[in-house]
């Protein structure tokens, strides 16, 4: 028996190093670029336990549970952390970047997510990134959720670890990921006698295996079936363009925005501002008196495809998320979750308008 998936010639190292290549173009970069073989939590933490050591004092940057993952690992690796905690329903400034820097000169790594899809926030990584670079530390930037959603430019925002998976705004694989490297990343790993070595987190193995080596064999058999994914999606971003897909994820923004609000019903935008708000997923805060994880699980009985979830862990009872991105990113995904969010409120007793809130979806898509 015989099957597409299973019956393929082996993917060759000029075929991934084409992949590679096409993922550094789509993030504009003249770094290298490794992809990784697995989800994005692979090269994130490896590109930490990389560069981080006891000689490191992390500014770790927390507005969301990624952040508090990442504070974990650094003081894993024996580094001296300064968590800057803001609340989840905003974003950090660059201002509050460059007064840690003041209060701790010692700073030399900074790591920060992008778009927080568990929290409905994004980061204003170009301003940061200035305030990073004049400072001199290390940029290590979680970019899983906003490529493809929004600008990620790890080039022109002095980012020296940039990661970034397809299983999001990319529409591709959650099996495979990518990491962006400046030279000055890999002298700080160079000089880490704690860099990973010999092991499937280790960043130095690819590159003097890999990249030093010309990129012409393989360190290991590669995740066949998910770099062909990736290669399948970046060339779908770049057949309709990257222009265009991030606006489609900015116009469902707006739209889920806005539709919310005129819902009604109580439901009302998690984070305050338009402008902390991240375009691949929007998080409503439930109503007084309702639990958010009810009323997503009451939605989702009428379509269990939604791109609906609650919050995770203590966020469960008071967050919602709709998480528009990907194939989901489109007028139909929507309308149908706000329809059905509508619907479960108003089986909880609240008053909402439904027909109004999918009406100032339609005009808000595209402004």
């Amino acid at each position: 028996m015989t099957h597409p998936f299973l019956d393929l010639a082996p993917l060759g190292a000029a075929h991934f190093a084409s992949i590679e290549d096409r993922v550094a173009r789509l993030l504009r970069t003249g770094q290298d670029v490794v992809i990784t073989q697995g989800e994005a939590l692979l090269p994130l933490e490896g590109a930490i336990r990389g560069t981080a050591g006891p000689g490191t004092t992390a500014l770790n940057v927390i507005t969301g549970p990624y952040g508090q993952t990442f504070g974990d690992w650094l003081r894993d690796c024996g580094a001296t952390v300064i968590d800057l905690a803001v609340p989840f329903h905003t974003a950090v400034t660059a201002e509050q970047i460059r007064e840690a820097f003041a209060e701790h000169p010692a700073i030399d790594f900074v790591s920060l997510v992008h778009a927080e899809a568990a929290t409905g926030n994004t980061n204003p990584v170009a301003e940061i990134g200035e305030a990073v670079r004049a400072h001199g530390a290390l940029f290590y930037l979680d970019a899983v959720a906003s490529i493809g959603a929004e600008p990620v430019l790890p080039d022109a925002w002095g980012v020296d670890l940039c990661v970034i998976g397809a299983q999001k705004a990319m529409g591709g694989p959650a099996g495979v990921s990518a990491v962006s490297v400046s030279a000055r990343a890999w002298e700080r790993m160079a000089a880490n006698p704690q860099a990973p070595r010999r092991s499937y987190l280790s960043l130095l193995d690819w590159k003097e295996r890999w990249i030093d080596g010309g990129r012409r064999a393989l360190l290991h058999a590669p995740a066949q079936l998910e770099m062909l994914a990736l290669e399948a999606c970046v060339e779908r971003i770049e057949s309709v363009g990257l222009d265009t897909v991030m606006a489609r994820h900015a116009s469902a923004a707006s739209a889920t925005r806005a539709g919310a609000v005129a819902l009604g019903g109580g439901l009302e935008p998690y984070v305050h501002e338009a402008r902390d708000a991240a375009p691949v997923a929007t998080t409503l805060r439930a109503p007084a008196g309702a639990d958010a994880a009810g009323l997503v699980a009451r939605a989702l009985e009428s379509d269990p495809a939604l791109p609906l979830a609650a919050g995770g862990g203590a966020l469960a009872k008071e967050m919602i998320r709709v998480n528009h991105y990907g194939v989901d990113a489109t007028p139909g995904a929507v309308r149908a979750c706000l329809a059905a969010l509508g619907a479960a409120l108003a089986e909880n007793g609240r008053d909402v308008d439904v027909e109004g809130a999918l009406r100032a979806a339609e005009e808000a898509w595209g402004q």
